[in-house]
């Protein structure tokens, strides 16, 4: 890279604010949300799903932030103000959190993902920033959003929305993009039942990632606009987006041209929004050579860590022997005479003997009593599991006590257990 395109690349990131959407609850992860919002759930061994997008941002070059929280974000604040401290405001850099606060009217929260923007003008205005980055705080990748903010500058457009590439088929779940032959946006569809195919590869189609990249002038006037639609739902992908595609210039930018990766991996993004999915999200990290690379020291995921220590494995008799086999184990973890196999342990998990653990994701401060045997489980914070407890045998008896996914994955709460000791 040239020093002039280096500078260039400088200017753009101090010239940008990053606007992180993490309001919604995330029902589809069932009990795992009950006390925390999705981007507060716990993820990888030891981040939270919103430090993907702040990591971006911050790789990114971006020093001005905000994140925006409603439902139950205590946990996600805690959080941030644990982990995400470092910004020094003497030196230009912020990260703001900015829960709904009935600003405007004392019975409306944030109505939509637009109106959590426009009721913050106020703040954004006084970060003095030509462009804002609108990003969704609950996905996992790696991506140099600067790559994208480029883009939009170059193309002259007046939002530019990073998109995946997905099959046709399976289009139908997002918000989809027909594109032209310059990949200017023609026409945005909430998910369609038909979804238009991308020109020359007619059986992919171009999906929405929810990150937007504006001209903050530009964005400033629409949301002021929006807010007086009284027939508004004040939401990005249902309301604005459409009518700038509609009246205005909308460019698409494909993830595969800022992901980060080494060069022959995939482009990795997930949306771990259901049991399965997250389940299956963690779990791929204990592959040989995952494809979400977190071992990248050029690309790293910054997040709270706790001071713990090394992770311990003790007693080695055949029938008693502290073992992790194609795993993931945390620091302030204790393996006692457990076998585990392909699983994610978070922080300060404590296993005993004659235990054993197979495809479970534990979240950190759990406690697995001697005995127990668990398959194919997620496993939520500061749960004690009983001795000689059995899970993932018998999917019939697992469903009258547990939450039971359909893709065969238990999810276990203390709530849980609570109830089913009382046999109720």
């Amino acid at each position: 890279m040239t020093q002039t395109q280096t500078q260039t690349r400088n200017r753009l990131a101090n010239r940008t604010m990053a606007f992180v959407l993490a309001g919604g609850r995330g029902s589809r992860l069932q009990e795992l949300t009950n006390s925390r919002v999705k981007p507060a759930v716990y993820f990888g061994g030891k981040t939270r799903i919103v430090d993907f997008a702040l990591s971006n941002a911050l790789n990114s070059g971006i020093r001005k932030m905000a994140i925006a929280t409603q439902y139950k974000a205590h946990s996600l604040i805690r959080h941030i103000q644990r982990g995400w401290t470092f910004f020094r405001a003497e030196r230009n850099e912020f990260l703001d959190i900015l829960p709904a606060s009935q600003r405007y009217e004392e019975s409306t929260w944030y109505r939509g993902t637009a109106d959590a923007v426009a009721q913050n003008i106020d703040i954004i205005d006084s970060y003095d920033v030509d462009y804002i980055l609108i990003l969704a705080g609950d996905h996992i990748y790696k991506m140099d959003y600067e790559l994208m903010i480029q883009h939009h500058v170059d193309s002259g457009a007046d939002v530019t929305i990073g998109c995946l590439t997905v099959d046709r088929k399976q289009a139908s779940a997002f918000g989809v993009m027909a594109v032209d032959g310059t990949d200017r946006i023609t026409e945005f569809l909430e998910k369609p039942a038909d979804p238009p195919g991308i020109p020359g590869d007619e059986k992919n189609a171009l999906a929405s990632m929810g990150i937007y990249v504006f001209n903050w002038k530009f964005l400033r006037e629409r949301l002021l606009e929006d807010m007086e639609d009284q027939t508004s739902s004040h939401d990005f992908g249902n309301d604005m987006i459409p009518d700038i595609v509609a009246k205005g210039k909308a460019q698409a930018h494909r993830f595969t041209d800022s992901c980060i990766r080494h060069p022959d991996a995939p482009a990795y993004w997930r949306d771990v929004g259901t049991i399965d999915a997250y389940w299956k999200a963690n779990i791929d990290l204990t592959d040989f050579t995952p494809e979400l690379d977190l071992w990248d020291r050029s690309w790293p995921i910054w997040s709270y860590s706790e001071n713990t220590p090394p992770a311990k494995f003790i007693h080695d008799r055949p029938d008693r022997r502290g073992t992790a086999v194609s795993s993931m184990v945390s620091g302030g973890c204790i393996i006692s005479g457990t076998e585990i196999r392909e699983s994610l342990l978070f922080t300060h998990v404590t296993t005993n003997s004659y235990a054993s653990l197979e495809g479970a994701v534990v979240l950190p401060y759990v406690n697995v009593a001697r005995h127990a045997r668990l398959k194919n489980v997620v496993i939520d914070r500061g749960v004690h599991i009983p001795e000689g407890l059995v899970v993932g045998e018998d999917p019939e008896v697992d469903a009258k006590w547990f939450r039971v996914s359909p893709g065969g994955i238990t999810l276990i709460t203390q709530d849980m257990l609570d109830r089913r000791a009382k046999g109720l």
